[in-house]
């Protein structure tokens, strides 16, 4: 088993150390580092002309890989493969490769962080259980994956009392130590090209639950994928179930569509019970706290109605199981479904089968580029059952979505396919996704 470095970033002062990936985490890995007196090598796969403050930014394939080479530890960002051939170069040269949020939680007071993994959920129930600490009274960042990494100097670290951190796969496979709260919303395929295959992605995702440190982890009891894997979940588990308390009515302030995110709500309430929050078994407390939460964008978001037809934006979904979840939250309504998009080969098949088994009516919108490959797997599982369209872009399927429903149904983007290629970003989709919506007019 690979061994992680347990250094953090106060180990870094006086090393020379480079910065690999220069996003949003690797910015904050480069001003956390100047903030340490570091003058880091700078490297990026696809560097910008100048880095920042005018520094030099070298092109990981053009001599980016030799000043890494010559460093002592490397930080990366999560974007970056640990299952690159460069990362085993590095290894080679026992050199640590290393990233910012194993950094943090190697110094962390970790009594006081949770961290938050899962395929699909993790966002808002990360978001939910901040708004609810704040709002119960004690400050907290929300950051890691969602909003900002808790080491940048510009978050102001030490005037927080908690932290609530979601943790992608990628980041997963830094971390040193595990918080003795960890937190798994979902287990489904997804990153392979990253990880390399799908127990491996698997296994990366959980390890967040059983470095030194862990405790408990909080899970998705719903999830076959993650009672068969329980054994990678750490020392102790607490299956929380979308069915467990059904009069739990101070969720209603929370405004969430679905199933799937009343579990995320009752996921977030068993972190804050297990950290010992004042008022976290308490309903008109909890009630209390969740009013002003604000759901995330482009996560089952209801952004308008024309003519009855309600338009929802799930344009975060990138795979099966999101966009199954979002279905199952309009039950008994005509849903008029937009998919398609980036395509990764992922298998369509299940969502195929759970599109067949819906009672209500359902119109698939099949877009670009993987929409060919979900319209087959419709069509092949049961002929006739589902309506499928193939539309030439996400406005024509808006269009045509919204005259299918008319008068009280759902025109729903929740893609189950990555945005890449056509928008800049989910955000972007979504954007596009509500011009065309605000395009319909009335018959």
């Amino acid at each position: 088993m690979r061994m992680r470095p347990t250094i953090s970033w106060s180990d870094l002062r006086g090393v020379r150390t480079g910065v690999w990936g220069l996003g949003v985490e690797g910015g904050a890995n480069l001003r956390k580092l100047i903030a340490l007196g570091a003058d880091p090598v700078l490297v990026d796969d696809h560097p910008p002309a100048e880095g920042a403050g005018g520094r030099p930014v070298l092109a990981t394939g053009a001599g980016g890989l030799a000043a890494l080479a010559g460093c002592e530890v490397v930080v990366k960002s999560p974007g970056i493969s640990r299952y690159r051939p460069e990362v085993a170069d590095l290894a080679r040269r026992s050199i640590p490769v290393t990233g910012g949020l194993g950094l943090w939680l190697a110094e962390a007071d970790r009594e006081r962080v949770v961290c938050i993994t899962g395929t699909k959920g993790k966002s808002s129930t990360t978001a939910v259980m901040g708004h609810l600490l704040n709002r119960l009274g004690h400050r907290t960042m929300v950051g890691g994956n969602i909003g900002q990494p808790p080491w940048d100097p510009a978050a102001d670290g030490a005037s927080y009392e908690y932290w609530v951190i979601e943790t992608s796969s990628y980041q997963a496979t830094d971390l040193p130590y595990s918080p003795p709260v960890v937190a798994v919303t979902s287990l489904h395929p997804d990153h392979l090209d990253w990880h390399g295959d799908v127990e491996t992605y698997y296994t990366d995702k959980l390890s967040a639950c059983s470095q030194p440190g862990a405790d408990l982890t909080v899970a998705n009891g719903d999830s076959d994928l993650l009672r068969e894997r329980a054994g990678l979940l750490g020392p102790r588990v607490e299956w929380v179930r979308a069915g467990d308390a059904p009069q739990a009515g101070w969720m209603a302030a929370l405004h969430l569509l679905g199933t799937h995110n009343r579990r995320n709500a009752l996921i977030a309430r068993a972190c804050l019970r297990a950290l010992g929050i004042p008022g976290a078994a308490d309903d008109a407390a909890l009630a209390q706290a969740a009013v002003g939460f604000v759901p995330l964008t482009s996560r089952l978001q209801v952004i308008g109605e024309v003519a009855g037809v309600t338009f929802v934006d799930d344009s975060l979904s990138t795979n099966v199981l999101p966009t199954l979840a979002a279905m199952d939250a309009f039950p008994g309504r005509r849903v008029a479904l937009i998919a398609g998009g980036h395509d990764r080969g992922i298998d369509y098949q299940p969502l195929a089968r759970g599109l067949v088994d819906r009672e209500a009516p359902t119109l698939v919108l099949a877009v670009p580029d993987s929409g060919p490959r979900i319209q087959a797997a419709i069509e092949s599982d049961n002929p006739g059952k589902v309506e499928v369209t193939a539309c030439p872009d996400l406005a024509a399927a808006v269009e045509r979505g919204f005259r299918w429903a008319v008068p009280d149904g759902v025109v729903l983007l929740s893609p189950a396919a990555p945005s890449f290629g056509r928008f800049r970003d989910y955000r972007d989709r979504g954007e596009a996704f509500a011009r065309a919506m605000h395009a319909c007019q009335p018959g």
